[in-house]
């Protein structure tokens, strides 16, 4: 017979790990203790101490990738903007467009094969350094110039008064908007993953991520008219709104659209046209010796890139740090009074309704004085960047209808004479 004080011992013992001499006790459990997986499940073979996890997760006992095959990715190599035979405006006006961003953009027009995309996606080893913000909330130091304290967030104010930094500059990043964006693609949508587990989330959209930098879009005049409207009105106002069932989120947009354009395929509508402040019609070279050159160069970077680039590598640096400093000028670059009248007239010669002419015409020519190491105005500056600045900003149809009207205004001006005078 088992003695009660040996039972009651029995009964409150515990199992140890790794102990096969003793007996299960699982009515004594809880259910979690039942429940609960043991130490070696879902533990990789192979690991057997906490040094064997440690390499596993930091790669050292990954197996060699090398016998695996071409997983086919790619490094990309632009062709060098140096590199580019000819085409001098073109070149000029996208590099007014980095240096100022109030120019309003540029819209390159001309056929096929002309090196337009070629000279827009060679622009990311020029593109000049845009501070951003460190913080989900996009708090920056000029916040805390313009509002006080309290416009930044709790968390800001901590660095903020630690001598923190609250942003960091990065090289602005070139954007691309493919041809068959949907209007999710563009402004964003509702996180999928998030809403599985009935929280719901923004998912940000391109448009979201082309803030402070260029957004590219090739063959423009191609681009739905829904998807054209959305970035019209982000542009005019600075940020756009995602609205989705009850969660919505604000974003910022300060951005530099670039387009080109095929006349071939169609016209642009004039909304977008005029969103666009410097136009550029791009010619094919006509000099044989020069087409001969553009071959050899796009040859040689289409058999060795990686050595095209570094032959253009020093150049391309100087052509950086020039742009940086041209636009770390630009603001004390001034535009004279008589100057300004004469660009005024120019643009009342051409009969051009529109405000922003005004505004790409002078602030084109502060971005060429800038990159000239030159903080004033000159005629000279108005002469080279008119033809890109006020090329297509007549309208026909409006000089026409405006026209059609003038008769009805003096029939009306006729029969307000022959009201009674009191």
């Amino acid at each position: 017979m088992v003695d009660k004080k040996e039972q009651s011992q029995s009964g409150n013992s515990h199992e140890l790990p790794g102990d096969t001499n003793s007996p299960a006790k699982s009515e004594n459990l809880t259910g979690a203790e039942q429940t609960a997986p043991k130490a070696s499940e879902g533990i990789p073979s192979g690991i057997r101490s906490l040094r064997d996890l440690i390499n596993q997760v930091t790669g050292r006992n990954l197996s060699d990738l090398s016998d695996e095959g071409d997983a086919g990715l790619a490094e990309l190599w632009p062709f060098p903007f140096l590199a580019m035979v000819g085409q001098e405006r073109m070149k000029l006006g996208l590099l007014l467009a980095l240096i100022n961003p109030a120019v309003g953009g540029v819209l390159l027009i001309g056929p096929r094969g002309t090196g337009k995309t070629t000279a827009v996606r060679s622009l990311i080893d020029l593109m000049p350094y845009v501070s951003t913000s460190n913080c989900y909330y996009g708090c920056l130091e000029e916040d805390v110039e313009v509002g006080g304290i309290d416009a930044i967030c709790p968390n800001c104010v901590e660095k903020y008064s630690l001598n923190e930094p609250l942003s960091t500059r990065r090289p602005a990043r070139l954007v691309e908007l493919p041809l068959n964006s949907t209007m999710e693609d563009v402004v964003g949508s509702v996180n999928e993953r998030a809403a599985a587990h009935d929280r719901m989330r923004v998912r940000r959209g391109i448009l979201s991520h082309a803030d402070k930098n260029i957004l590219y879009i090739d063959e423009v005049n191609l681009l739905s008219d829904n998807v054209v409207d959305v970035i019209l009105d982000a542009a005019a106002q600075g940020s756009y709104t995602v609205r989705r069932y009850a969660v919505a989120a604000t974003y910022r947009e300060r951005f530099t659209l670039i387009g080109t354009m095929n006349p071939e395929e169609g016209s642009l509508r004039p909304q977008i046209m005029d969103r666009f402040g410097l136009r550029l019609l791009v010619r094919g070279l006509s000099e044989p010796d020069d087409r001969l050159e553009a071959y050899r160069r796009s040859h040689a970077h289409f058999l060795n890139p990686r050595k095209v680039v570094d032959l253009y590598a020093e150049e391309t640096l100087l052509a950086r740090d020039e742009v940086q400093a041209a636009r770390d000028l630009l603001p004390q670059v001034e535009l004279p009074a008589e100057v300004a009248k004469i660009g005024l007239g120019l643009i009342e010669d051409f009969n051009i309704t529109s405000l922003r002419a005004e505004i790409t015409l002078f602030e084109a020519a502060r971005a060429l004085a800038s990159a000239d190491n030159r903080i004033v105005v000159t005629v000279d500056d108005l002469r080279q960047v008119s033809p890109m600045a006020l090329r297509l900003r007549r309208s026909k149809f409006i000089q026409k209808y405006f026209n059609d009207q003038t008769s009805e205004e003096e029939e009306i001006e006729d029969a307000l004479k022959k009201l009674p005078k009191e």
